[in-house]
């Protein structure tokens, strides 16, 4: 097939970490002979953040480990979607795209365009900005791609779309695996930006607070931190790395004892079953994984052996230093979630899973 993708970046992942999602899908799209373009636009935030942080080193760091892969960048009001279409089987569009582009497309679509046309949903924005959300025209789309089942449900019962598929995101296993060999700097490290207190309390509790309490050697990569955020880090003797390219992840993974996952407020409260891409990350690199409370009713991991719960934060204290005092537990957690990333949750186990949508809508593959 011919696939076209609308995304906010395959290029840069500041502060977007469907980037590692989507690098993966095109990846194993690509090995398996389709033809996929992907545009992003040409003034995106993640982009301008990424050339300011790290300038083009960043880019020469992404060209090594995806060669081939590039974004195809547009201005809106200069986007030929007659030529960007016209070999179009299937075409993506992505809910962090501006709604002015989400409505053309779905127009071009009505108005003749020989292809199938998704929308990708891997945001809270369904429960959080309802309101805009149901602004978006989808009326010439053909179904939606969520990522999670609570939100499937919201798509359909507020009438938003009347096809909706459950596409969980999944670990890109080519970039994502254990690192040997690596020695040890520190006990636990935090990936994660801090964002518009969505979870500042959770950090707090989680992660910053039974680390200062157990006297730990902790680190924190993310971006978005407040001046008070990195204060308080200080005071608690944690170290804060900044920006931290996603394809480096498991790097640092492979140089701390274990890694904690911190679900942001909207997914916690009203999207239960959506654990965001960072537990995929961190089981696939065979790191031992606690987690602060979630509901998996989707069920992707099984408790008490790909990952470990912490219902508050004397638990998640109690839960680190157990795994810290017993190296052979820590193993057989990390090796249980990588076993399970592997059986289920890869980008190629999503990408068979979106032919399998295709094949349903009589499209070649």
């Amino acid at each position: 097939m011919h696939i076209v993708m609308f995304y906010h970046s395959i290029v840069s992942d500041w502060n977007h970490g469907n980037a590692h999602f989507l690098r993966g899908v095109v990846t194993e799209l690509r090995l398996m002979g389709h033809e996929v373009a992907v545009y992003e636009p040409e003034e995106g935030w993640s982009y301008r953040n990424m050339l300011r942080d790290s300038g083009e080193y960043a880019l020469q760091e992404f060209e090594q480990v995806y060669p081939g892969l590039v974004g195809i960048r547009y201005r809106l009001d200069e986007l030929d979607l007659d030529r960007a279409l016209a070999q179009a089987d299937l075409v993506i569009v992505h809910e962090w795209n501006d709604p002015e582009l989400v409505r053309l497309i779905g127009l071009h679509r009505k108005g003749g365009g020989h292809y199938r046309l998704l929308f990708h949903d891997t945001h809270h924005r369904s429960v959080t900005d309802a309101e805009g959300m149901a602004a978006c025209d989808l009326s010439g789309f053909d179904g939606v791609l969520a990522y999670g089942g609570k939100i499937r449900d919201i798509y359909l019962d507020r009438g938003w779309a009347k096809r909706v598929w459950v596409w969980h995101e999944a670990a890109d296993v080519r970039v994502f695996a254990p690192v040997e060999g690596a020695d040890k700097v520190g006990d636990v490290v935090w990936v994660g930006n801090w964002g518009d207190d969505e979870r500042s309390e959770e950090i707090r509790e989680f992660f910053v607070e039974p680390v200062r309490r157990l006297h730990l050697k902790a680190a924190v990569y993310g971006v978005r931190y407040p001046r008070q955020a990195l204060q308080l880090l200080a005071e608690s003797g944690i170290g804060y790395g900044g920006w931290l390219p996603n394809f480096n992840v498991p790097r640092v993974f492979s140089r701390f004892r274990l890694t904690v996952h911190i679900p942001r407020r909207p997914y916690m409260e009203a999207l239960p079953g959506i654990p965001t891409i960072r537990p995929f990350e961190a089981l696939a690199c065979g790191i031992p994984l606690l987690s602060a409370p979630w509901v998996d009713c989707d069920g992707l991991f099984e408790a008490g052996k790909d990952l470990l719960y912490a219902r508050d934060g004397r638990e998640m204290e109690a839960r680190m230093k157990a795994l810290l005092e017993d190296p052979g537990e820590a193993h057989r957690l990390a090796a249980h979630g990588r076993q399970t990333i592997l059986a289920r949750h890869t980008c190629r186990h999503r990408v068979d899973e979106l032919l399998g949508i295709c094949r349903e809508f009589g499209v070649a593959d």
